[in-house]
């Protein structure tokens, strides 16, 4: 087992290094961004409005709304790495780690749009009716040639493989250790609940997932936006100090302090990056298949609402994590290897009694149980693409068998297994997004173009 460790740890460092995927994904979303000309930015307003008034396109092909095709996406993303792996950016990287997040975040939104497109634009209804799209379709029906049926082949396979990892054992794993540590409770039980929650879900298919999510991804992003705001104002006069360490430390890096023994900008920018693209997906292609499901008339609008799942993720959800650990000091004191916990004892240090902990546990389990359901999706959309709609309950039991032994488990490999497999999916997709960012430029212009009343008048008219 320590063998493959090794190899599975190598190989991730080599994948997620500094001279392959973190340089390409970062400099793909400022290409995209450069190209469609700061559209997150120009176009937020519109895309806001898409996504929490408008929610659909009445009559479009399609099988979910816009709105609960955003939850399904959101679902996917807003999980523990929300928590734990923003802990662990500011543990390795510093406080200014934080800054480099958010710009992954800015630059991942036009990313996010540009799969969100695509996947729209080239998809397709299976046996039964249901759309499946994503970066398996675009890349194979928008890249002519043997390379497109090889990189959507390549990517459809470790999208399968993945979901099993970040987005089922290791969630469900944390899931029954953290409810085990607060409150006692057996992996066994806690694994044999999140199992049958998750089956009563995943079986009903998109349509059940979008209901389910579109009802409780607000309520627990807003639950834990609650608790980090209350600890930001129990420590207000912490939060200017701890927004300009952020700015500064993102240039100068950080001086040890007590236990932390100090981080260089280069630190700060690799673990900052690297976390942000882990919170948000951008580049991993996964909001493409998320999109593909929505009624909507023109792949534009979809797109425009899937680049707010980013916004939120880690230009939200992650900020207040990040504040909530700066002002309340437990980055200083706490060693790497208990960079987990660093949000926990920040909710614990900066609320009074023992409310700090127990919203942190609830946190965890709404976002790791949303990130399986969401990623239960992502994979049967890769089955149908590799082996037809005959492969979809095979795989939605196995997915549900997975949970629970996910649960009960404990994991050595898994975490670095799925760094791999989240690397190797986001490998072809980015390629296939440059080859395929003129086709995206075109036709969001010329959907602007064509429409400048109608694009420029919707907020209004709500």
């Amino acid at each position: 087992m320590d063998t493959v460790n090794d190899i599975l740890t190598n190989a991730s460092d080599f994948v997620w290094g500094p001279w392959l995927l973190i340089p390409l994904l970062l400099l793909t979303g400022l290409y995209l961004t450069v190209l469609l000309r700061g559209l997150q930015v120009r176009r937020f307003r519109l895309a806001f409005w898409l996504a929490f008034f408008k929610r659909s396109d009445g009559g479009a092909e399609g099988d979910i709304s816009h709105y609960q095709a955003l939850a399904t996406a959101l679902a996917a993303t807003v999980g523990v790495g929300n928590i734990a792996g923003v802990a662990t950016a500011i543990a390795l990287g510093g406080p200014g780690a934080v800054l480099w997040m958010w710009v992954t975040g800015m630059l991942g939104m036009a990313t996010k749009y540009s799969e969100a497109f695509l996947g729209v634009r080239f998809r397709r209804a299976d046996a039964v009716g249901e759309q499946s799209g994503g970066p398996m379709y675009y890349l194979r029906h928008g890249i002519k040639g043997p390379l497109g049926v090889f990189l959507g082949g390549f990517f459809a396979i470790a999208g399968a493989i993945a979901a099993f990892g970040i987005g089922n054992m290791t969630q469900a794993n944390t899931v029954a250790a953290n409810v085990n540590d607060e409150w006692g409770v057996p992996t066994w039980a806690t694994g044999a609940i999140i199992t049958l929650l998750t089956a009563a879900v995943i079986l009903g298919g998109i349509k059940n997932i979008g209901r389910v999510t579109a009802a409780f991804v607000p309520v627990m992003i807003v639950l834990y936006v609650l608790g980090a705001a209350a600890v930001l104002a129990f420590n207000i006069g912490e939060v200017p100090a701890a927004l300009g360490l952020i700015f500064t430390d993102a240039f100068t890096g950080t001086a040890a302090t007590g236990g932390f023994a100090g981080a260089a900008v280069a630190a700060a920018i690799r673990y900052g990056v690297a976390r942000g693209i882990f919170s948000n997906e951008s580049g991993l292609g996964t909001g493409g298949i998320a999109a593909a499901a929505a009624k909507t008339t023109h792949p534009v609008r979809q797109a425009l609402v899937s680049m707010t799942q980013t916004f939120i993720d880690t230009l939200v959800v992650v900020s207040f994590t990040a504040l909530t650990i700066i002002v309340t000091g437990v980055w200083k004191e706490a060693g790497k290897d208990d960079a987990a916990k660093f949000t926990g004892r920040a909710f614990d240090e900066g609320l009074p009694g023992d409310w700090g902990s127990v919203i942190v546990t609830i946190s965890v389990i709404f976002f790791a149980y949303s990130t399986v359901l969401g990623w239960s999706y992502y994979g049967e959309r890769c089955m149908v693409y590799l082996f037809g709609r005959r492969s979809v309950l095979p795989y939605r039991l196995l997915f549900i068998a997975v949970v629970y032994v996910g649960s009960t488990t404990t994991l050595t490999t898994v975490w670095t297994f799925s760094d791999v497999m989240n690397g190797l999916m986001a490998l072809p997709n980015l390629v296939g997004l440059l080859i395929l960012s003129p086709l995206v430029y075109r036709e969001t212009r010329d959907y602007f173009r064509d429409r400048p009343r109608e694009t420029e008048a919707e907020p209004a008219q709500r």
